[in-house]
């Protein structure tokens, strides 16, 4: 057994020397035929030998520095983590943000606008498409026809009134009537307003993804190396740290459309 365990690992220290990507390669081949378990303890060694060369990289090249990015290869974490999954979620909640601007900060009121307006009803809590048919009368006017609810009418234009941009809807039996302000300097600033409401918003979002990633890594703080959770933690952080930016990048031009 010995003698077999020695073989196994005969590789790893010309491993030391190579580039991560031929490591990665050779992760597969480099023990070929030993037992399940020796294999699995190669591969660990190896991951260890990346992550400790990333990690001595990252602190040599922070000397002096206020801040060393971080590039972790997922697929040497990925016992511990999914990064590719976490950054996902994190630019989902960025391209969120963007879909809210696009609907609900516009200059120009469009139906589509109305479409996720959220109405509170006795049996619970819809979007205004799911209610209503909504389309546009003139330019400046949209008509919300409620005749298949009519029940929720009442619902349905408190909802708009209160969503934040400043309609003031009128209603007509079962037809909501729905005309849209002019572009005054008033409303500009309140989009504004709500721009910045739907970035924090974001951020709060982004946040509960990065707790939730911080937490997972948390969960192998006895099973891996120091270096390998401060890898990961910092990863983590500069991935929202991104994404962040994204969203006051995304405000910044939102805000300069509306104000100039």
């Amino acid at each position: 057994m010995m003698a077999m365990a020695l073989r196994c690992f005969r590789h790893l220290h010309s491993l030391l020397y190579c580039s991560p990507l031929v490591m990665i390669r050779r992760l597969p081949q480099a023990a070929a035929g030993c037992p399940a378990p020796l294999l699995e303890g190669y591969r660990q060694c190896v991951r260890q030998v990346m992550l400790t060369q990333q990690l001595a990289t990252k602190k040599a090249k922070g000397k002096g520095q206020t801040q060393a990015k971080v590039n972790i290869n997922a697929a040497l974490v990925e016992d511990i983590i999914n990064l590719e999954e976490t950054n996902e979620d994190m630019q989902a909640v960025v391209e969120a943000l963007k879909e809210d601007f696009n609907r609900n900060v516009s200059v120009r009121t469009s139906p589509g606008a109305l479409d996720h307006i959220i109405v509170v009803t006795k049996d619970g809590k819809f979007p205004l498409n799911q209610l209503g048919q909504i389309s546009l009368k003139s330019p400046q006017l949209i008509i919300v026809n409620m005749t298949n609810f009519p029940e929720s009418t009442a619902a349905a234009m408190k909802a708009i009134r209160e969503s934040g941009m400043n309609l003031n809807p009128e209603v007509d039996g079962t037809l909501i009537r729905v005309p849209i302000p002019k572009v005054t300097r008033e409303h500009r600033e309140s989009l504004a307003k709500l721009a910045k409401q739907s970035t924090n918003k974001s951020k709060d979002a982004l946040r509960k993804v990065r707790s939730k990633s911080m937490n997972q890594v948390k969960k192998f703080k006895s099973k891996v190396s120091e270096d390998t959770i401060w890898l990961l933690e910092k990863q983590i952080q500069q991935m929202a740290d991104n994404a962040a930016a994204e969203m006051d990048k995304l405000l910044a031009a939102k805000t300069k459309e509306l104000l100039g």
